[in-house]
């Protein structure tokens, strides 16, 4: 059993991978980013933000970093405006690194759903077993909706052919949900950062 849990909770963290751009939440002004950005200022500890880069944007961040700490100095408008450009360069590096674009920050306290909000709170916590039972709770509603809309459907009269593609319209959607879960659990977990760079480098003449 426990092996089977394990299972269901790879898969549906490489779904939620797979579809980071929609539900990734280090772009919006409260996401763990702009977070880390906040307390390197306020400690005036740049390697605080550097973890959220990759090694060959460092200098980028160092230099921004000295730049911001310096204009803020100046009015408290001077420092808003030092903070958000910091804060944007950060998250516009940090998105490049992961192979998505930055098209402006995400508003605070939107809506993510329950699962990034879960994880999240499970390594602040140090407990695992309610973001387990989160996914594997969700997956297997999932696969049973499917299986269950599947079943009642499968028996329709020869001639009706309006129940007939119903049942194939639920047939395919099944099929495509337990398809999807078993190819990605079948393919490993790569870090973001190792395959972006992996495609920049293929780029490279």
């Amino acid at each position: 059993m426990k092996h089977i849990l394990s299972m269901l909770v790879s898969v549906m963290l490489l779904i939620l991978a797979s579809a980071s751009s929609m539900f990734s939440h280090c772009d919006g002004l409260d996401g763990p980013v702009v977070q880390a950005a906040q307390k390197a200022i306020a400690s005036g500890d740049v390697n605080l933000v550097l973890i959220w880069v990759q090694k060959r944007d460092e200098e980028q961040i160092k230099n921004a970093f000295k730049e911001t700490l310096a204009v803020r100095k100046l009015s408290p408008e001077a420092r808003e405006l030092a903070d958000r450009h910091f804060f944007e360069t950060v998250v516009r590096l940090h998105r490049a690194g992961e192979g998505a674009g930055f098209t402006g920050f995400k508003p605070a306290g939107r809506d993510l759903g329950p699962a990034i909000p879960a994880a999240d709170k499970a390594l602040g916590d140090g407990k695992v077993e309610p973001l387990v039972k989160l996914l594997t709770t969700t997956i297997q509603d999932r696969v049973r909706d499917h299986f269950n809309e599947a079943l009642t459907k499968q028996k329709f009269a020869k001639d009706d052919l309006d129940a007939g593609r119903a049942f194939v319209k639920a047939y395919v959607e099944y099929i495509h949900c337990v398809e999807a879960l078993y190819e990605t659990a079948r393919h490993p977990t790569h870090g973001h950062y190792d395959d972006a760079e992996k495609a920049a480098s293929h780029k490279e003449p």
